[in-house]
């Protein structure tokens, strides 16, 4: 199979779109002329025109606003939002407006946008530029959050994503658009709410979304030299989450450890930790662990922000702490 990076499999998912749907457009800063703060959109101004791709003013709640009611009149918007720090001044529409229009009208109207942002630390770009707020739209109902981890599954979500009739939050990691990976010619589609299990194990089941995946990956294979075969598994969304599968690897391994960049408090862990234990606890054999990052504002120095993130080595050391190995 042809590989490309991470970056090429959102950029084709965007292309297919504005090519298949005529309804389809994209608004975002700096989508236009410049390509995107990420390239993505590279290319795409020339390709499609200034009617479907927009560049929009410093405004996100004017963004995710003007989206939101050319969804509601049939259209099929992307609000690119630069960065899900973001979309703080955009939460009103995002969560007031888009979320609940479709329970809110008894079904009259819906807002099938989709809201590309990027979330994640790593790129030292401070405290205000390194949160990961997916967490946070995941508890809204109404909406759904998809959070890719390889370019397969980007493209694949995308595809899925456009067949919703109500908003997407569709996060893409600031460090893996650089990343490669498989991706087929031929059509295919990832469902939302159905979990990867991208490395099987009988020992220990690992849990995790976006970048985490890789850092739950690296962990693995680390303790698979230490005889610790541990499952891996990729939530890719958060809102719908696959809980039947991490459910019946934990009944399998009887042990299970959630790891998000998002801060531990709060986090989307919890939900998932929750779950385990209140629905296969009597499979369980020791508690169910969690990482996060530290309950910090990312710091800028690139040595204290790699501490305040989750690593590899502090998967692993959880994992042999719970096996007390």
């Amino acid at each position: 199979m042809p590989v490309i990076t991470y970056r090429e499999a959102v950029a084709k998912a965007l292309r297919e779109g504005l090519s298949q749907d005529e309804r389809m457009f994209i608004l975002g800063e700096d989508v236009g002329s410049y390509g995107g703060a990420y390239a993505v959109t590279r290319g795409m101004l020339k390709e499609f025109g200034p009617r479907r791709v927009v560049d929009a003013p410093l405004s996100e709640s004017g963004i995710i606003g003007a989206c939101t009611g050319a969804a509601m009149g049939g259209l099929h918007p992307v609000a690119e939002i630069m960065t899900i720090n973001f979309t703080l001044v955009a939460m009103d529409q995002i969560v007031n407006h888009a979320a609940k229009i479709r329970y809110m009208s008894g079904g009259q109207y819906h807002a099938p946008v989709i809201i590309r942002t990027v979330t994640g630390g790593g790129a030292q770009l401070a405290s205000t530029h390194s949160q990961s707020l997916e967490p946070w739209f995941a508890t809204v109902p109404g909406l759904k959050v998809v959070t890719p981890a390889t370019p397969y599954d980007a493209l694949g979500l995308f595809r899925a994503v456009r067949e919703e009739e109500d908003p997407v939050v569709f996060v893409e990691h600031i460090l893996l658009y650089s990343t490669r990976g498989e991706v087929p010619d031929t059509p295919y589609v990832v469902p939302l709410g159905k979990a990867d299990v991208k490395r099987k194990g009988e020992d220990f089941t690992i849990i995790a979304y976006a970048r985490m995946v890789q850092v739950a990956q690296a962990a693995a294979q680390a303790l698979e030299a230490q005889d610790i075969d541990c499952e891996v598994i990729d939530l890719r969304s958060l809102r719908p989450w696959d809980k039947e599968t991490v459910l019946e690897s934990v009944k399998r391994t009887g042990h299970a450890l959630v790891v998000e960049e998002a801060w531990r408090t709060g986090g989307f862990g919890a939900e998932i930790a929750s779950t385990i234990q209140e629905e296969v606890f009597d499979f369980l054999d020791g508690p169910v662990g969690r990482i996060g990052s530290a309950d910090v504002p990312m710091p800028y120095n690139r040595d204290l922000e790699r501490a305040a993130l989750p690593s590899a080595e502090g998967v692993a050391g959880a994992v042999r702490a719970a096996l007390n190995r």
